[in-house]
């Protein structure tokens, strides 16, 4: 049986852009209020990281200043997807030289791989790099999705340790499940799942909503390990309207605005996104205001 990267909460950071680059003070911050806050990894460079704009120079900048900020705290964990194969190979070299504790590898999006190309685009990175891997299956960003008989066959890997599952189908985490196992640890991608998939046997969330309240995503996962499952129900309930709202835009959008709300400077937005409108913006703050955060 493999040892899960972490189990928990694990927060898909922001990146905060400023006009000149990264802001690493800001950073600093935004890892050092995870950690107080029971988080116990948090994703660089990811999709909530806007790593679609990062230049190379920029994501190994931010894997080595996450690294050396974090201090051994959490668990890093890098996203180092590509739809190219060879840029993958060369992020998850760079992330496992700085010193991460595991990368995340998306489906590669625009080229509309095969199941047998998405086996081989994976296990090429695994079979080259000694660091453990999770998968990262979303096809509503990338347009093709990963196979519960593709993950069955990726468990056999040493060094593919888990999922993070953003499918939305609950009826394929489950068939995952059953046939991986503990071979094929999974994650929920999705904040609105969290519940559900580890009712099924996840291991925890990788987040966006705990970015602004990883107190409350780090207690909803140790309720579900505990196997409280109507008290980790009642607690989403709680925060239901305002996990929706933060996806009331194209993430990052809407949680880059709640962190401005709440005096936590964000940062800016890269194009090709742009601010919340100003009717999002307003249902927003009431979803905020609704779950007693004053903005």
């Amino acid at each position: 049986m493999k040892t899960p990267v972490f189990k928990g909460s694990c927060t898909a950071i922001v990146t905060p852009f400023e006009k000149g680059g990264i802001d690493y003070e800001r950073l600093k911050k935004n890892l050092d209020f995870q950690y107080e806050n029971g988080t116990a990894a948090v994703v660089v460079c990811g999709t909530t990281g806007e790593n679609a704009t990062l230049s190379e120079d920029e994501h190994q900048e931010l894997v080595h200043a996450a690294i050396c900020e974090n201090a051994g705290r959490m668990k890093i964990i890098v996203g180092v997807g590509s739809n190219n194969t060879l840029t993958a190979l060369r992020r998850a070299e760079s992330a496992r030289a700085a010193g991460a504790d595991a990368i995340l590898m998306v489906t590669p999006y625009y080229n509309k791989s095969t199941q047998q190309g998405l086996y081989e685009h994976f296990t090429f990175v695994a079979d080259r790099v000694e660091i453990p891997m999770i998968l990262y299956n979303v096809p509503s960003r990338t347009g093709i999705g990963l196979s519960a008989e593709t993950c069955k066959r990726l468990s056999a890997h040493q060094n593919i340790n888990g999922i993070k599952e953003a499918s939305g189908d609950i009826a394929l985490g489950a068939k995952i499940r059953s046939l991986c196992g503990d071979e094929l640890h999974i994650w929920s991608g999705n904040d609105d799942c969290t519940v559900p998939l580890m009712s099924l046997g996840a291991l925890g969330v990788i987040s966006v909503a705990s970015n602004i309240v990883p107190a409350t995503v780090a207690k909803l996962c140790s309720l579900c390990l505990e196997g409280d499952y109507e008290a980790a129900a009642a607690l989403y309930g709680k925060y239901a309207a305002l996990i929706s709202a933060l996806f009331i835009e194209t993430n990052p959008i809407p949680v880059k605005a709640a962190m401005q709300m709440m005096d936590m400077d964000s940062g800016m937005l890269r194009l090709p996104l742009v601010p919340i409108s100003p009717e999002h913006k307003a249902a927003l703050t009431s979803a905020l205001r609704d779950v007693g955060i004053n903005v």
